[in-house]
């Protein structure tokens, strides 16, 4: 399972940094594509961005204390992936995706100092974020989902023991 692990965090970093090189080489060049329109109707364009910040362009400039951050972040993770790896199918899908999020745009901070971005979502006034931002969304989702619904080792199991007992 391992194994599995790894490639799987290979295979999206690889993805993310591929649709980040189109973007550059393609994108760049002409700002804005449209991509999803139904007639006058936009949902989606593409819009070449480079975001020296956090989400929605926060600590825009702070280049470092983001990489920092982002490194301790995936170290954690990493970590906890792999000393609870039997836990849950489910958990370590979950922590890979955000792991391999975090490397995708832990890269671009790290090699040019920003991070590119590329979906523009039209249907409403939002940031314009790239395919790892996709993937740590995902996951924190998932997350949330895991620790409300699927996680029997927490508060639950203690509330239902104690109820039980009485």
């Amino acid at each position: 399972m391992t194994a599995l692990l790894v490639i799987f965090i290979l295979v999206l970093v690889g993805a993310d940094q591929l649709v980040k090189y189109w973007a550059v080489h393609s994108l760049e060049p002409v700002g804005t594509m449209k991509f999803i329109h139904f007639g006058d109707f936009k949902v989606l364009d593409l819009t070449y961005l480079e975001n020296d910040g956090a989400i929605f362009g926060s600590m825009s400039g702070k280049r470092w204390f983001l990489i920092g951050f982002t490194a301790l972040v995936i170290i954690l993770g990493i970590v906890y992936l792999f000393a609870n790896k039997r836990k849950s199918k489910f958990l370590d899908f979950t922590l890979a995706l955000f792991i391999a999020g975090g490397i995708g745009n832990l890269i671009d901070r790290a090699r040019q100092g920003f991070v590119v971005d590329m979906f523009d979502v039209k249907l409403f006034r939002f940031a314009i974020f790239n395919v790892a931002d996709i993937y740590v969304t995902c996951a924190f989702v998932m997350l949330m989902v895991y620790a409300i619904f699927l996680d029997k080792s927490g508060k639950a199991d203690g509330a239902e023991k104690a109820v039980s007992d009485e």
